[in-house]
């Protein structure tokens, strides 16, 4: 069950630029992201409510300019249909908060076939061994 912050106190508590990806659907230029060449081992969160959603072990180059994943956590994200370029795509979002995080495609990598293509404001990279944040809502 998703917090019961509001988009008023989410708006508060995060960066505009945050707040618009995550709450208000933007998307961030493509190649924008210090993510994007994020290498190390680790867990990408949701950048509101700290969920976390992608193990570093499925992120990978799809040359989209945008962190990619070929998988996300089970039972972490949950899409639906957006026709906002005219034609249907998938949008995922984090299944605790809401947050926004980007479009699911099915031209990724096996073993999924999947590209979940993440806006970079809306993670946090926390390395392997380092604690993670307390969940926030």
């Amino acid at each position: 069950m998703p917090p019961a912050r509001s988009k008023a106190d989410w708006a508060k508590l995060l960066p505009a630029e945050v707040f618009r990806i995550l709450f208000e659907e933007d998307t961030e230029y493509a190649c924008s992201s210090a993510l994007l060449t994020e290498k190390r081992d680790g867990t990408f969160l949701c950048a509101a409510c700290f969920q976390p959603l992608f193990d570093s072990r499925v992120k990978y180059e799809s040359g989209t300019g945008w962190p990619s994943f070929w998988e996300a956590l089970p039972g972490t994200v949950a899409t639906k249909t957006d026709f906002k370029l005219g034609y249907p795509r998938t949008e995922y979002h984090c299944a605790r908060c809401g947050g926004h995080q980007g479009h699911v495609f099915e031209d990724g990598p096996p073993p999924s076939g999947l590209r979940y293509c993440n806006n970079g404001l809306a993670l946090v990279f926390v390395p392997r061994g380092e604690p993670l944040p307390e969940l926030r809502g």
